[in-house]
């Protein structure tokens, strides 16, 4: 038998740092600090953390301080957004760090993925990390299963952080606390006690912004006015916009309530929001603080935003006072605004059929002009002042027969109790379900009859709600109306556009240029 030699060769570069063995070659090492809120003790454990590391590596002969990256008053439970950290990523990358270290697994991050993916790039571009808490080195051979235990406790005490902090949020939802971004509600703020009071000054815009609304303008047309008028929106920005506007008519808070939840997280991760759409449950609380716009004139805009919004009608126009209050007697389409002599001095602006040219046969209705539509509404301003009286008892029997909502809103209650037992009934048989074994077949023929159950009361319920909101809101139509004749006077001598908007629905003109005015309260005055 051969005898054979074996004789070790020693390792001359390190396998991890791929540093000659012995080097004196120092290792450029960064530390790295996060703390995910900003409360006051937070920012004390953030601070310790930078001075920490920051003498810990000057410190060490063998190590070059690299940098101190921190992210401060940020989750950890995706990388997308902290800026530190990506940075110091970065920069290993490029060869400007070898060793990371940082407080815990916790700190790094509590996703797994993004943890173990981060971990391994870093690998494989000879940056290691040390994990002081858990004495985690990532070079170590043990270190990637230690790392990704600890990542996965990590993400699961995310997970369980999230649920309680959800939960806590929807306990006080039901318990009715409200809190919300002050900052972004133009006319309410908190108060020294923490009540939601009104804020005088803005709830001034608040009501302009309303009134116009009412009048006829679009929220585009507003948001120019505002902007045009040096106010500053909500968040203190000097340009307007439509979506705004738009948001400031939808948002209950101005008739006094609130309704809570109306986002909810989807992803604990990832932080991501969706709208509400009945995934899970809402609060609505009614009279919660001092209402800027009066309930009733608030449902009355929301009936103006459907009708404006509906698909099987014209698109709505609010440039100007006559845009969708002019109607063809016709084709019965709106007259829009068409310029004459745009580049001479001639130039001015008149109304005609929208679709007089359009088609096969042509509308026969002539053009209006401003001034004429002005003459003739004071005309017929002055002949319904001239029966105010006989009107206004004619408004209020209609007031009082049409809009009561005694009867439906009895209904309503009715139809509020049923579906309380329904989805008692329905959670009770999920429960028994979860605790005792029962034909699957039969369980889910039971909970399918519950739930289309549910569903038809509830359609009839927001029926019933809709037709409530309909009579509240005819109500203060006509009571809005009532008042602004009352203000009028004996006698209008002249165009007022406040009139204009509050008690005129619209104006048909015919092909003689008779125009018959059609007011809100349905009376209809003709004017040649």
């Amino acid at each position: 038998m051969i005898k054979r030699k074996v004789t070790q060769i020693p390792a001359t570069i390190d396998k991890f740092t791929a540093i000659p063995v012995g080097s004196k070659q120092k290792r450029k090492v960064a530390g790295y600090a996060r703390v995910s809120t900003d409360h006051e003790d937070q920012t004390t454990s953030y601070e310790a953390q930078v001075d920490y590391y920051t003498n810990y590596i000057k410190s060490r002969e063998d190590w070059v301080f690299a940098g101190l990256y921190s992210d401060e008053g940020i989750t950890a439970t995706n990388t997308k957004h902290r800026d530190g950290f990506n940075q110091m990523i970065a920069d290993a990358l490029e060869g400007k760090i070898d060793l990371i270290i940082t407080k815990s697994v916790s700190r790094f991050a509590r996703n797994t993925v993004d943890s173990l993916s981060t971990i391994r790039k870093l690998k494989e571009h000879n940056v290691e990390c040390y994990f002081e808490k858990e004495n985690i080195w990532t070079f170590d051979s043990k270190g990637e299963l230690l790392l990704t235990i600890m990542s996965s406790l990590a993400q699961e005490e995310s997970r369980s952080i999230s649920e309680n902090v959800t939960w806590g949020h929807r306990k006080r939802f039901a318990d009715g606390k409200v809190s919300f971004a002050y900052s972004q509600v133009l006319g309410l703020e908190k108060d020294a006690d923490g009540n939601i009071v009104v804020n005088q000054e803005q709830a001034v815009i608040v009501k302009l912004i309303f009134k116009l609304f009412l009048e006829g303008m679009t929220p585009h047309s507003i948001a120019v006015r505002l902007t045009n008028q040096g106010i500053k929106s909500p968040k203190g920005k000097d340009r307007w916009n439509s979506g705004t506007v738009r948001r400031m008519l939808s948002n209950e808070k101005y008739k006094g309530d609130v309704l809570l939840q109306k986002t909810f997280t989807i992803d604990y991760l990832s932080k991501r929001t969706k709208k509400n759409e009945g995934e899970v449950p809402q609060y609505y609380i009614e009279g919660n603080h001092e209402a800027i716009i009066e309930p009733a004139v608030f449902d009355l805009v929301q009936l103006e935003l459907e009708k404006r919004s509906r698909k099987d009608t014209s698109k709505y126009s609010g440039v100007s006072i006559f845009s969708n209050k002019i109607k063809c007697a016709e084709c019965g389409s709106w007259y829009g605004a068409k310029v004459w002599h745009s580049t001479d001095k001639y130039r001015r602006i008149i109304y005609q059929c929208n679709h007089k040219f359009s088609g096969n046969k042509k509308c026969q209705t002539p053009h209006v002009v401003e001034y004429e539509i002005k003459k003739a509404f004071v005309q017929a301003l002055n002949q319904l002042i001239s029966e105010k009286e006989e009107v206004i008892a004619n408004i209020e029997l209609i007031r009082n027969t049409v809009t009561k909502v005694d009867a439906l809103e009895e209904k309503l209650e009715n139809l509020r109790n049923e579906i309380e037992v329904i989805v008692e009934m329905t959670n009770a048989c999920m429960s028994e379900n979860a605790r005792i074994i029962q034909n699957q077949e039969e369980y889910q023929k039971r909970y399918d009859g519950l739930v289309e159950r549910y569903n038809k009361l509830k359609v009839s319920y927001d029926k019933v709600e809709g037709e409530i909101e309909k009579k509240k809101a005819l109500s203060e139509k006509l009571n809005l109306f009532i008042k602004v004749l009352n203000d009028s006077g004996d006698l209008v001598t002249e165009f007022d556009t406040g009139m204009w908007g509050s008690l005129l629905d619209f104006v048909t003109v015919d092909k003689s240029k008779m125009m018959k005015f059609t007011f809100k309260d349905g009376t209809e005055i003709e004017v040649e």
